[in-house]
């Protein structure tokens, strides 16, 4: 992941990467229809994080493509009927490879925000 590229693709594939992510890691925790994971996201970030419908939708289409979820119809418990988005065995490879990239991003942006920290000197 290159982030001194100026390029318009490459900020999207971050925002993307990380969305990407996220839905991934939503989906281990059993199939949900797309309302539930952004609630998921926006519940488990104490509300930091909120995936609008433009942004969640086609990334749920993205991942289909990838073959790293599937969907389903079905009913939410309010008896309505929605796609229900499964996690496959791709997309749990997929997402191990994204926390991995991940971390390396923190500590990466860590070293550079906490140079004193990071050489394990006080300030």
């Amino acid at each position: 992941m290159a982030l001194h590229s100026t390029r318009r693709d490459a900020r999207a594939d971050l925002v993307h990467g990380t969305l990407d992510m996220l839905i991934l890691r939503t989906l281990q925790w059993g199939p949900q229809h797309g309302y539930a994971i952004g609630r998921t996201i926006r519940a488990q970030s104490s509300e930091v994080l909120q995936v609008e419908a433009g942004s969640l939708y086609p990334a749920l289409q993205r991942l289909a493509r990838k073959e790293w979820v599937t969907a389903k119809w079905g009913q939410t418990d309010a008896n309505q009927r929605a796609k229900f988005y499964r996690l496959t065995a791709e997309g749990k490879k997929q997402l191990r490879r994204e926390e991995s990239r991940w971390t390396e991003l923190v500590n990466a942006i860590s070293r550079v925000m906490r140079p004193a920290v990071a050489r394990g000197s006080e300030e």
